[in-house]
């Protein structure tokens, strides 16, 4: 025992030996044992692997990362997509040679230049050819075709297509002229008396602006859809504004053709169209017709349903399909009651005519067990149902308009075929209908098809609507194609990773090239192609922007990407970075003492 330290004896106390505190002062500290010095080799070996572990990282793990997680995007003309959207769409149509135009088809232009307010939609009128001498009497002549253009350029193309032909009909016999539009053909018949022709040292010149007059009421409400449809996209400001017009050689110089004039439309006409909007369908290349015959007895067993359309509606199919194509489906359904929600019809004894409450009409269908089906293939389905009533409520009206058909807006029409007028009340009821006892309603769904197709309710010539029709349609799938391009082109700004596959820059490009083709076609008046070339710029537009990889990555922001890459990256990042920093340390610490 050290000399120095006192003995310590335990004392015992109960059993239990204690062992005695020691002064602070007297317990000596042992200094810490060091580990041995690091050798040179050790320190290299540990640099060798912190260094891999980094190469490793830097030049293997980040480009396998940077490959597996790149977004694809395909160029895209995005500033040409931004120009289409933002109204440069110029539609102009070929400008009257004054060189071989005869006085009165001058004076007409002159006319319909002056009562003219809206740029977008011109009339331009040419000779046709074959004219008469104009001084023969009673005789036609082709005087002019008119053709609705959009703006002006020189240059004419004979191959246009003709908006409507005018003959010219002189008769001695009347006072003043007088126009009849034919509604079997695009043809304005207009017979003048030779009063209506001045001498050419007049002033003025009735029978010019009589004509003049009369081709811009055939043609207010089509400028009035323009107009409508040009306000109601980004293409184009309010109807009371201006549309500017892209710089073009060929008109930067003329200040007339910077800007489109506005159309002002009046509150009566507004409404209407309106109202048509909701009626109308959304354009499809492609509708599908049912025509259903519902009976609430067994019969009538037979309908000559197929005699009736080939006769009374292929006609009218067939014309409107250089607009959308059709498919016709018929169907027949007996014991076929209406809702039993709607009340019961009530006999009006005054007229001897059972009626059905207008209100009603909305529940006439019963969807629980007539075979309706909503749809038929990628088109959409107009649904007309003729409907046989039970002789005990025959004949059945409409209480408020007498009326026996009616439409829905974007679904179909109803038509309640009742039994000839002529017919007595104790004559059993048929047992199969003729197409002449279809005749009635399947010309009241004629007149609604044009309804949902969008055709304008003037002028009442069948050819006329289809033309003003084709013209609307194309200029509407135009700008609706322009607008996507622009969304298309927004979206890919504003979201910079997202993926752009390279099916959406063929649709991109098959979209502006059909877009240049449809214009162009309406700057030499071919509406038919016009529309054709609209029709698949406006699908490829929609096919383009719906495009399936790239809908899936707008909803996947980069909050996720976090979330899913710091549980992985965090336990294997950590300690890299945390010996990295520690060696770069001990570097920095040796180099210090060493100075």
């Amino acid at each position: 025992m050290n000399a120095l330290s006192p003995a310590v004896k335990p004392e015992l106390s109960g059993g239990t030996a204690k062992v005695p505190s020691m002064p602070a002062e007297e317990i000596i500290s042992t200094p810490k044992k060091q580990p041995p010095p690091e050798s040179e080799e050790g320190i290299r070996v540990r640099q060798l692997v912190i260094l891999s572990f980094w190469a490793i990282v830097i030049f293997l793990g980040v480009p396998i990362w940077l490959w597996t997680t790149s977004i694809h995007r395909a160029r895209l003309p995005l500033q040409e997509m931004m120009d289409w959207a933002d109204g440069k769409i110029v539609v102009e149509g070929p400008l009257l040679q004054q060189s071989e135009v005869l006085r009165i088809v001058r004076a007409t232009q002159h006319a319909i230049d002056d009562q003219n307010d809206f740029s977008l939609h011109h009339l331009r009128l040419r000779m046709g050819d074959g004219l008469a001498p104009l001084n023969s009497s009673r005789q036609h002549r082709d005087i002019k075709q008119t053709d609705c253009t959009v703006t002006n350029m020189e240059g004419v193309n004979l191959t246009e297509e003709k908006a409507l032909k005018i003959l010219l009909v002189h008769n001695s016999e009347l006072k003043a002229a007088r126009a009849t539009l034919q509604t079997q053909s695009a043809s304005l018949h207009i017979e003048y008396p030779s009063s209506s022709v001045p001498s050419a040292s007049s002033t003025s010149f009735p029978l010019a602006t009589f004509i003049a007059t009369q081709l811009q009421d055939l043609f207010a409400e089509e400028q009035a859809l323009i107009a409508l449809a040009m306000s109601a996209t980004q293409a184009s400001p309010a109807i009371a504004g201006q549309l500017p017009l892209p710089s073009n050689p060929q008109t930067a110089g003329n200040k007339e053709n910077r800007h489109v004039q506005a159309k002002s439309i009046s509150p009566g006409l507004a409404a209407r169209l309106a109202n048509r909007t909701i009626r109308a369908l959304k354009y499809a290349p492609t509708y599908h017709v049912t025509i259903s015959l519902f009976s609430p007895n067994a019969w009538p067993s037979s309908w000559d349903i197929e005699s009736a359309v080939d006769e009374y509606l292929i006609p009218l199919l067939s014309s409107a399909s250089v607009i959308s194509n059709f498919t016709v489906d018929t169907q027949t359904q007996l014991y076929a009651s209406f809702s039993p929600s709607v009340q019961e019809p009530q006999f009006d004894a005054q007229h001897g005519v059972w009626t059905l409450r207008e209100k009603d009409l909305g529940g006439f269908i019963n969807a629980a067990e007539w075979p309706l089906n909503p749809s038929i293939g990628d088109g959409p389905t107009l649904n007309f149902i003729i409907y046989v009533p039970d002789p005990s409520f025959s004949p059945l009206i409409i209480k408020e308009s007498h009326a026996s058909s009616w439409l829905i807006p974007q679904w179909g029409g109803i038509m309640i075929l009742n039994p000839p007028a002529s017919a007595p009340q104790s004559e059993a009821p048929a047992q199969s209908l003729s197409k002449e006892d279809i005749q009635p309603a399947l010309l009241v769904f004629s007149h609604q098809i044009m309804s949902f197709l969008g055709a304008p309710d003037s002028p009442p010539s069948i050819p006329l609507k289809l033309q003003t029709l084709t013209r609307v349609r194309a200029l509407s799938l135009l700008l609706s194609a322009s607008s996507t391009m622009g969304s298309l082109a927004r979206l890919t700004v504003a979201l910079p990773s997202i993926a752009i596959p390279e099916t959406v820059s063929t649709a991109v490009e098959v979209t502006m090239e059909h877009l240049r083709d449809s214009c162009e076609a309406l700057k030499e008046g071919k509406f038919t192609i016009a529309l054709n070339h609209a029709r698949i710029a406006e699908m490829a537009a929609e096919r383009g922007f719906f495009e399936k990889s790239m809908v899936g990555q707008l909803y996947f922001p980069d909050e996720h990407k976090v979330a899913v890459y710091l549980p992985l990256l965090g336990p294997v990042g950590v300690p890299l970075i945390m010996s990295a920093l520690k060696e770069l340390k001990r570097m920095w610490s040796t180099h210090r003492s060493q100075r």
